[in-house]
């Protein structure tokens, strides 16, 4: 009986301290409700609207019907047409496509004359789950579409004549051996750089404000040590999990410290809007675990509803994610990465800024 009294009294005198604080009481009650609801559209393995960009050399009736294939099945969104092979390597190193399909100039010739004909494909292998499935769904195509040739010209000359087939080997390029460690680490670079950075700021700063100390806080260590760490990740990705550095490792670095102003600035967002660490810390994960989910670094960001597809543009990680996979996997530079380069420096302004000024009103 004692127990049970004492055991009320504490949920009662929880209860009340809840309802003493409204931002906990928010972050409890709505965090759950809005992630659940995110988490539930966005969560998916589903493969659709995979980006395919077509150089078709052979401008014919088959090669057209191949296209229009493409364009019908709700596995694939054409995003382009372009003139020849190489600018098919130029798509895909951009990021603008996962999916190119070659068609070459003598492809219509080959199954008139009944021999068989080629067509190249080649996948994005730095998200290898996709890369895999999609090629299978690219691969199915071409089967079908072969075999309903087959069809039409045995049916005009004869079962004993040999009938033209469609033949594709798929190239993948950035990850041969579709290595999940090399999908999944250079994104877990971004993920503790954000993760870390944006939590130590906010805990330490609302820390410094409980113990009265807070003029003495500078940001200055908390980059120092996020650079720092990012090294650190950078020799394990590629001396322990073997992840491919293509591309140029200065670059890396300049990126990581315009994303780091951009955690930073988080960081001091939050801790202006809690009270206590607790509230800082629960807040960091309402914000956080959105980030991740949304960013395409588990699930492709293709396979989103549109609504999830356009909210993913306000997540600054998405950008950085965007730029680790094109440095470490694709060997890519500025000249291809600056679109996600800008946007990431307008997000680390107005985050950090607007930290700023919001820490000089709390101090």
């Amino acid at each position: 009986m004692i127990n049970r009294l004492r055991l009320r009294s504490m949920i009662r005198k929880e209860i009340r301290q809840m309802r003493r604080n409204p931002v906990l009481l928010r972050v409890l009650i709505i965090a759950p409700v809005f992630q659940l609801i995110v988490f539930g559209y966005a969560a998916t393995t589903d493969i659709k609207d995979v980006p395919v960009v077509i150089a078709d050399e052979s401008h014919s009736r088959e090669s057209r019907d191949i296209v229009r294939r493409v364009e019908a099945s709700h596995y694939f969104v054409l995003v382009g047409h372009v003139p020849d092979y190489r600018e098919l390597k130029t798509a895909l190193d951009a990021g603008r496509a996962q999916l190119a399909l070659h068609i070459p100039p003598d492809f219509a010739r080959d199954l008139r004359r009944g021999r068989s004909a080629q067509v190249g494909l080649y996948v994005d292998g730095s998200d290898a789950i996709t890369a895999n499935t999609a090629a299978s769904y690219v691969s199915g195509l071409l089967l079908d579409y072969g075999g309903r040739v087959q069809a039409r010209r045995l049916s005009r000359i004869g079962a004993f004549v040999s009938a033209p087939t469609v033949e594709m080997t798929p190239r993948i390029w950035y990850n041969p051996d579709l290595r999940s460690a090399n999908f999944m680490v250079p994104g877990v670079f971004g993920l503790i750089i954000m993760v870390v950075t944006t939590v130590w700021t906010s805990q330490s700063i609302v820390k410094e404000r409980e113990l009265g100390t807070l003029e003495q806080l500078l940001v200055t260590p908390y980059a120092v040590t996020a650079l720092f760490a990012a090294g650190m990740i950078v020799l394990l990705a590629v001396y322990w999990f073997g992840v491919p550095l293509r591309g140029d490792l200065p670059l890396l670095f300049a990126l990581a410290a315009v994303f780091i102003l951009t955690s930073l600035g988080l960081g001091l967002v939050i801790s202006t809007v809690s009270q206590t660490q607790q509230q800082a810390l629960l807040a960091a994960f309402f914000v956080l675990m959105p980030a991740i989910l949304l960013s395409g670094f588990m699930f492709p960001i293709e396979n989103m509803p549109e609504v999830i597809q356009w909210l993913s543009f306000l997540i600054p990680y998405r950008y950085f994610l965007e730029i680790c996979r094109g440095v470490f996997l694709r060997g890519v530079g500025l000249e291809v990465l600056w679109p996600q380069a800008v946007t990431l420096l307008v997000f680390g302004v107005v985050l950090f800024s607007l930290g700023a000024v919001s820490f000089r009103k709390h101090l």
